[in-house]
C-alpha cells in the first residue's frame, strides 16, 4: 500500500519577533483533500503560522513542508500550485471583474474557466463592473475568485466570508464543498465557528502561540466537553439544568414526574464547536495566568498554595 505524504507538514514551528515568541512549538499535518480549520483568537499566532506556510514570512525554528517543498525555498512553479485568499482585499483598480480574472488566469498553466469562476463566486451581475466600484463584500468575492482561478492543489482561506451576507456565505460554502469534491486541500482560518463546523474535517486551536488541541471537528475538546445539558423551568418558575450523557432519559423522567405533561421551556442543548472552542481557549488562559502567578511567587521567594503548585505541575506535564 502506497503512503501518500501530507500536503502540509509542520514540526515544532517557532517564530520570534525580538523577545516576543509569537509561535511556540506548533506541530500539525494536513492530508491531501482535507479541509483543516486553524482557529484561535486575535494575536494567537495563527496568521503568522499561515504566512510561514505561504512563504511570506521566515520561521525562527522548526520544519515546514508544503506540497513537498520548504516554503522558504518555494519558487514560481511551487507558488502556482497554491491559491491564497488573504484577510484583506487588495483589488481596487479600474479594470472590470472579468478583465482582472482573465489577467490572473494567464499566470497559471491550467486555469479554471473565467465565466465559471464568476458564476461560482456570485459575481455574474458585476462581471463588467470596475472593481473600484464594488462594495466591500463584492470585492471579497473577487478575492475568492482570484484565489481559485488557478485550480490550486492547496487553497489558503483567511477569513474568506468577511462582509458576506448569510445567503452569500451559504453560496460560498457550496463552492468550497465543490472544490473539496475535486480533491482540493484547504486550510481555513475563520472567526465564524459555524463556518468551521460546516466546512472542516479537522480543526486545530491555537492560543498564546501554542496548539492547545487538534482533532476531528465533532471530537475536538474530548467527550467531556460535549456532554449535553437539559434545561427546563420547574413548577416554581425556577430554571433548572442538568448536564448528562443521557438527555433522553432525563426528559423521560421529567415527563413521568409531570404525568406526561411537557416540561415548561424544555431544551436539550448540545455543545457546538463554538462552545468547545471558547471552553478550551478560556481554560488555556486560566492555566497561563496560574502558571505566571506561580512563577512570580517562586521568583520572589513566596510560598505557593497547593492549588497553584498543582496547576504548575499540570502545565509542565
Amino acid at each position: 500500500m502506497i503512503s501518500i505524504p501530507p500536503v502540509v507538514q509542520v514540526r515544532d514551528l517557532h517564530k520570534s519577533y525580538g523577545s516576543v515568541e509569537a509561535v511556540r512549538g506548533v506541530s500539525f499535518s494536513i492530508a491531501a483533500g482535507e479541509t483543516f480549520a486553524l482557529l484561535g483568537p486575535n494575536g494567537a499566532g495563527k496568521s503568522t503560522t499561515i504566512e510561514i506556510l505561504e512563504g511570506y514570512r521566515d520561521r525562527t525554528g522548526g520544519e515546514v513542508s508544503v506540497l513537498g517543498v520548504d516554503p522558504h525555498r518555494g519558487g514560481l512553479e511551487w507558488k502556482a500550485r497554491l491559491g491564497i485568499v488573504l484577510q484583506t482585499s487588495g483589488e481596487s483598480g479600474n479594470v472590470t471583474v472579468t478583465e482582472q480574472l482573465r489577467h490572473f488566469a494567464g499566470f497559471y498553466p491550467n486555469p479554471r474557466n473565467v465565466d465559471e469562476v464568476i458564476d461560482a463566486a456570485g459575481l455574474r451581475e458585476k462581471a463588467t463592473t470596475r472593481i473600484s466600484k464594488l462594495s466591500g463584500g463584492q470585492r471579497r468575492r473577487v478575492d475568492v475568485a482570484l484565489g481559485i482561478i488557478g485550480r490550486p492543489e492547496l487553497l489558503f482561506l483567511d477569513e474568506p466570508t468577511t462582509g458576506f451576507d448569510p445567503e452569500a456565505r451559504h453560496q460560498f460554502w457550496d463552492l468550497i464543498r465543490s472544490l473539496k469534491e475535486e480533491g482540493t486541500t484547504i486550510l481555513l482560518t475563520t472567526h465564524y465557528l459555524d463556518e468551521a463546523a460546516q466546512l472542516g474535517d479537522r480543526a486545530g486551536i491555537i492560543a498564546g502561540g501554542r496548539l492547545i488541541d487538534i482533532g476531528l471537528i465533532d471530537e475536538i475538546g474530548g467527550a467531556d466537553a460535549r456532554v449535553p445539558r437539559v434545561r427546563w423551568r420547574d413548577d416554581n418558575g425556577t430554571v433548572r439544568e442538568e448536564r448528562t450523557t443521557h438527555p433522553a432519559r432525563v426528559v423521560a423522567d421529567l415527563a413521568l414526574r409531570l404525568n406526561g405533561a411537557e416540561p415548561e421551556d424544555l431544551e436539550v442543548i448540545r455543545p457546538s464547536l463554538e462552545d468547545v472552542y471558547l471552553s478550551l481557549v478560556r481554560g488555556h488562559e486560566v492555566e497561563v495566568a496560574a502558571a505566571g502567578k506561580t512563577s512570580r511567587h517562586r521568583h520572589t521567594g513566596e510560598a505557593t498554595t497547593p492549588d497553584a503548585a498543582l496547576t504548575d505541575k499540570d502545565v509542565r506535564a
